[in-house]
């Protein structure tokens, strides 16, 4: 599981740099994305292809993870923030992610409930 922890680790630190061929390295050919809306984008091309844009669109956006726990065997959650000037894509955040085979199957985002 300690594998598990770093690939999403990784994967995240691709999302920082923007390097979509790092990301795309560490994709299932079925990956998954899911936003805080619940909208998925399926599919290895169509998430890098998405990314490329998001990365245009949002040059400043970055995560930072605070807490990062294997909870299951390939299901990895993270506690962390998102920094970005829009408003909207700023402040505390979930992810979700499954792992799959040594790759990134599933990068689910998720708002955080404040108590």
């Amino acid at each position: 599981m300690h594998d598990d922890k770093a690939l999403v680790l990784a994967f995240n630190d691709a999302i920082n740099r923007r390097d979509l061929d790092v990301l795309a390295a560490l994709m299932t050919p079925t990956h998954r994305f899911i936003d805080t809306s619940g909208a998925a984008i399926e599919g290895k091309d169509a998430c890098i292809d998405a990314w490329r844009r998001f990365f245009v669109a949002f040059p400043d956006y970055r995560n930072i993870f605070d807490e990062v726990q294997s909870v299951a065997n390939g299901m990895v959650e993270v506690q962390g923030r998102s920094e970005c000037s829009v408003p909207e894509l700023d402040g505390p955040a979930l992810w979700q992610v499954s792992v799959r085979d040594g790759f990134i199957d599933e990068w689910r985002v998720m708002e955080f409930a404040s108590a």
